[in-house]
């Protein structure tokens, strides 16, 4: 058996996510060529076959997805084993890797982020911001230290603490139909905003199930008009008069300088809550143990 090879196992891994060559040879810098001798070399070396290939893309084999299960878990050693190591210097200097949704940016991260910085200034701050689902992978493949993502998942083989409270709340053009029985602050029903058309945000996204889940319970159908990727997008077509739209208290601050209405909806699934994740094997750096003891100690409660 050959010696383990990070490259290749890493290649692999994003070739799983990906589903495809020419994706996962971009995402590397590389050539697809230069992808698939690899797999091909590794497949041989294995004597098993680790991808079925077909004109729509690569998928894992039975082989492959024990192997690439296998490669997470050296991998996750590997990243296990540096932050270790890191622990055994000054504790001056150090990094952390973080993973968060477009809603924790949107909320008080930057700032605490800006606190922590300056009390750690030998500390480097990586960030990726990705949806909640891709984050969790991060921490699982131990590519991210800590995520911060939203409650509608499941956390069973992480270490939870809050992070941030985020109510959803609707708005809508002040001529809309809606837009008389909105009152500003006060709560209004989900039964009374989703007879409504609206404009979807990040299809299966964590918003966007949370609020298609509720309608579901309530037995009112969800009529989409348009789905757009981005919460400013989002604000812009319901200004353009497409329908009412779902936000996070987060993201507030994307209507100053509109003439939209908004509220907070009523119903207890409306109050989310944003979390800091980490991995319950995980070490932990000095680097995350003062940002995790900082999100704690800023946390404040919604009322």
């Amino acid at each position: 058996m050959a010696p383990f090879d990070s490259v290749t196992a890493r290649l692999i891994l994003l070739l799983a996510e990906t589903g495809s060559i020419g994706r996962a040879a971009e995402r590397e810098g590389i050539a697809s060529s230069a992808v698939s001798r690899r797999v091909s070399d590794l497949e041989g070396r294995l004597g098993v076959v680790l991808f079925d290939r077909s004109a729509q893309g690569v998928r894992l084999t039975t082989a492959g997805q024990a192997y690439a299960e296998g490669c997470r878990a050296v991998l996750r050693a590997i990243a296990d084993l540096d932050a270790v190591m890191a622990d055994f210097g000054s504790g001056q200097r150090g990094s952390l890797r973080l993973a968060c949704t477009s809603s924790a940016l949107t909320g008080r991260l930057p700032e605490l982020l800006a606190r922590y910085a300056g009390k750690h200034q030998g500390i480097h701050i990586e960030i990726q911001e990705t949806g909640a689902a891709k984050a969790l992978l991060s921490l699982e493949e131990g590519r991210a230290d800590i995520a911060i993502v939203s409650d509608h998942y499941d956390f069973t083989r992480f270490e939870i603490q809050a992070f941030e409270d985020d109510r959803v709340w609707v708005l809508a053009p002040p001529d809309h139909a809606l837009a008389s029985q909105i009152q500003p602050r006060k709560d209004i029903a989900f039964e009374t905003v989703i007879e409504h058309p609206m404009v979807g945000i990040h299809h299966t996204g964590s918003l966007d199930r949370l609020v298609a889940e509720a309608a579901k319970k309530a037995g009112r159908p969800v009529h989409t008009t348009v789905s757009v990727e981005s919460f400013p997008a989002l604000v812009r077509m319901v200004e353009a008069g497409f329908g009412i739209g779902f936000l996070r208290s987060t993201s507030l601050h994307l209507l100053a300088g509109t003439d939209l209405v908004c509220a907070p909806l009523a119903e207890g699934w409306a109050l989310r809550h944003l979390l800091v994740a980490r991995r319950k094997s995980s070490p932990l750096s000095a680097a995350m143990k003062s940002f995790i003891s900082l999100c704690s100690d800023t946390y404040v409660p919604s009322d």
